[in-house]
């Protein structure tokens, strides 16, 4: 397994509507076991193809908490929304694109997702709670979307130049 690089915000690449997989091959499970060594490293309970630079509609997350017991990693492929609860939820959120900065979202407390595993085979499920934020987080992602485009703008053109300002750096190191 390989550890990807995450893309920080601002990227061009962060904020496209990414293609749906249709090659079911071993490239295709070996990048999402690499996805997942990427957030379990990082460490994160989410994380989306586009953040580590594929243009593609795939997610991986395990909102298992460590005191919990095992681990529970899923990887989603093409995921859909098929329903919202009309109850909502406000969950504190960060981005591993947005290091540093979080910001509370208002989400559907429940959701129901329809996806493929990285063999083709379609799977359903309701999530809740954190399972429901973390999954409509990474879907967002897969259509451009980041948690900060939830916020009023002043807040999210300050989280912007926090980042721009990160990249900088990093550059310079």
């Amino acid at each position: 397994m390989t550890l990807k690089t995450i893309l920080i915000h601002p990227d061009p690449r962060l904020k496209k509507h990414c293609d749906p997989v249709t090659d079911f091959d071993r490239d295709l499970a070996r990048f999402s076991d690499d996805m997942l060594e990427t957030m379990y490293d990082a460490p994160g309970v989410g994380l989306a193809a586009p953040q580590v630079g594929l243009i593609k509609r795939m997610l991986v997350m395990d909102c298992a908490k460590e005191a919990e017991g095992t681990p529970e990693p899923m990887v989603l492929v093409n995921p859909e929304v098929t329903w919202t609860s009309e109850e909502r939820n406000v969950y504190e959120e960060g981005c591993l694109s947005i290091p540093g900065q979080y910001a509370e979202v208002e989400r559907p407390k429940m959701v129901r997702v329809k996806w493929q595993d990285v063999e083709g085979k379609a799977h359903e499920q309701e999530f809740d709670e954190l399972w429901a934020t973390c999954v409509q987080h990474e879907i967002d992602h897969l259509d451009g979307v980041l948690f900060i485009d939830y916020l009023k703008p002043l807040k999210r053109q300050m989280i912007t130049r926090k980042m721009q300002k990160l990249k900088r750096d990093k550059a310079r190191a």
